[in-house]
């Protein structure tokens, strides 16, 4: 049996993953289904988001003034 290259710690909800980038968890959500970010399901069917990812997509973004 192979194990995944990431634990339940190193995941990611829609939800937190859209904190993080300060947009709604359906915009999470299109950017997995159009393929700009990686997710994986869980037994229930809920999307995770790989916290690596995740973080090295944030940095690539650049920061939008307040």
């Amino acid at each position: 049996m192979q194990t995944a290259p990431w634990t339940t710690r190193s995941l990611l909800t829609p939800g937190e993953v859209a904190t993080l980038f300060r947009v709604d968890p359906k915009t999470v959500t299109r950017w997995a289904n159009s393929g700009k970010i990686t997710s994986v399901r869980t037994l229930g069917g809920h999307r995770r988001y790989i916290e690596s990812e995740v973080r090295g997509l944030l940095g690539a973004v650049p920061a939008q003034p307040r």
